[in-house]
């Protein structure tokens, strides 16, 4: 399985950016896909997860303005971040769970800065 993040940059408080990430191989379908965060000197995070029925959890510190979303037949999956704030600043890694095991993303930059 290769995932292929996108999406991140740098952005002002306030602003939205929007995550996408896509699986690829030899896979079928993914029952389980997320988006983790790590931000300097922190450990990484759960940002929001979302299971093939469309169940969703996410972080306190993101519900209300963080969206995950996927399209399981194309095995894509979204993360729409609105109202972001410095403390969102990290590099955030796409997760898939398929078969047993756990693949990562690299990860994509995000910075919420003026």
């Amino acid at each position: 399985v290769q995932l292929q993040a996108s999406g991140g940059g740098q952005v002002q408080p306030g602003g939205s950016l929007r995550l996408s990430c896509a699986a690829s191989g030899s896979i079928g379908r993914i029952n389980f896909m997320g988006w983790y965060r790590q931000a300097p000197g922190k450990q990484r995070e759960l940002v929001a997860v979302i299971t093939v029925g469309g169940t969703t959890k996410y972080a306190d510190s993101v519900k209300g303005r963080f969206t995950i979303s996927s399209d399981n037949a194309k095995n894509t999956m979204n993360l729409q971040m609105n109202s972001l704030n410095p403390e969102d600043t990290a590099v955030y890694y796409c997760l898939v769970l398929y078969a047993g095991v756990d693949y990562w993303g690299k990860g994509t930059q995000v910075t919420v800065s003026s």
